[in-house]
């Protein structure tokens, strides 16, 4: 299969060049050029699957042109060695905990995957392959983690000063070897920015291979329809048609859900929970994309201001506004809401939620006012120890640290600081 630009003015590319490439020349996102429906025994039949099963079925249309059906097993097997289960909050609401990987972020997955595709790319070439990736909160850690001593890659993690929590910064700035932070004076879009223009200098290009390991990329993009899948396989017996409310700033995470409707999982709707980061709910009100500058809130992985993904939303559903808004509701929280949320899941259910799945959760309850007959599935996607002053702060309880994030704070923070692009571009020639 091959890989085409959503601005359709660069040749389309096979699976292996568009994980190399990251974004098309043209500054387009790459799409893949047909999503064909699995069979309908495959969802019957899906609570007799394993989970490597399930993801090899689902992701193997895409990429088998470059990967074998043993290789792609193997990669499968390293990266989903966790759990993803539905944990059970009443009768009508669950929550896929999304944060049992080694990073504690429901990135590890996609991280994980297109670092082990990258290496298999690599293996023997002589050409280095320079990770460029701009982080909100927990890409930085996952992709770190993912792509730590991996042969014929450097990593370089741009990430915004003072805008993401401790621990997410621990996990991006102390782990070494190759992987470099670059600690941004700006926002995630800055970082964004910076980034994007980076694949397009060709002062740059002309020297380095480089690649993204956001979501725009499509190894990082779509192993994410898996979490969906298992969730189906988890929820299908509770016998209701099934929503799912997805945190969202780059939409990464949504697009790939909405990737495994098109494969025919059964999903009546799919709700894009956001911060004041409006962007999408605004779309959805008046029919109008108007980016604007992100503000930084409690839920900083999804301080976005112009998302990335929502292009490839907009092309699945032929950019048809009445189709978007049947398949998809969007609503925005503050972050006193979002406290407010996180407490009454702690106080009634015993559940402790971090700042971007009580978003979630806010973006189901409020979609079940009006569709109450429905089994609901809010993303919980990072753990919440990764929030700690504001967990803590919120539910007036201190939270279980796991030992290896204990491990982690008590390392060294090694960044460099820049504040422009030329900074960013002399850094990477040098």
């Amino acid at each position: 299969m091959n890989f085409y630009s959503l601005n359709k003015k660069a040749p389309n590319v096979s699976f292996k060049d568009a994980v190399i490439k990251g974004i098309a020349p043209d500054r387009g996102l790459y799409f893949p050029e047909k999503i064909t429906p699995l069979p309908n025994d495959f969802f019957e039949n899906i609570a007799n699957l394993s989970p490597i099963e399930i993801a090899q079925k689902a992701i193997k249309q895409f990429v088998s042109d470059d990967i074998d059906d043993d290789k792609l097993k193997t990669i499968l097997e390293d990266v989903l060695n966790f759990d993803f289960p539905v944990v059970e909050i009443n009768k009508n609401i669950g929550t896929l905990e999304l944060f049992h990987g080694p990073t504690l972020a429901f990135k590890d997955v996609g991280a994980g995957f297109m670092a082990r595709c990258l290496g298999y790319f690599s293996e023997g070439s002589n050409t280095e392959v320079t990770v460029l990736v701009a982080t909100s909160g927990d890409t930085g850690g996952a992709v770190a983690n993912g792509f730590l001593g991996v042969a014929g890659v450097k990593v370089v993690i741009l990430y915004p000063t003072g805008k993401v929590s401790d621990i997410q910064e621990k996990q991006l700035t102390t782990l070494g070897q190759n992987i470099t932070a670059l600690e941004v004076e700006g926002t995630f879009d800055d970082c964004q920015t910076m980034v994007k223009t980076a694949f397009l200098d060709e002062d740059i290009t002309s020297v380095k291979q480089l690649t993204s390991a956001n979501s725009i990329n499509v190894a990082r993009w779509l192993p994410q329809l898996f979490y969906f899948l298992f969730a189906y396989k988890q929820a299908k017996s509770q016998g209701k048609e099934i929503v799912f409310s997805i945190p969202s700033g780059n939409f990464g995470n949504i697009c790939a859900g909405i990737v495994a409707q098109q494969l025919g999982m059964p999903v009546k709707h799919f709700i894009a929970s956001t911060n004041v980061n409006d962007v999408v709910p605004r779309f959805m009100n008046t029919k109008s994309y108007d980016p604007k500058p992100s503000i930084a809130t409690i839920s900083n992985a999804m301080d976005v201001g112009d998302p990335s993904n929502f292009i490839r939303i907009r092309h699945i559903y032929n950019d048809d506004f009445d189709t978007i808004a049947k398949n998809i509701s969007s609503y925005a929280f503050t972050d006193e809401q979002t406290k407010e949320a996180m407490l009454e899941l702690y106080n009634d259910y015993n559940y402790v939620a971090d700042p971007h799945g009580a978003v979630g959760y806010l973006g189901l309850k409020k979609y079940q006012e009006t569709n109450p007959d429905t089994y609901g599935i809010f993303l919980e996607t990072a753990h919440p120890v990764k929030f700690l002053d504001i967990v803590e702060d919120t539910i007036k309880e201190n939270l279980d640290i796991p030992k290896k994030i204990i491990k982690q704070m008590n390392k060294k923070k090694k960044s460099i600081k820049i504040s422009t692009y030329d900074e960013l571009k002399k850094f990477l020639i040098d």
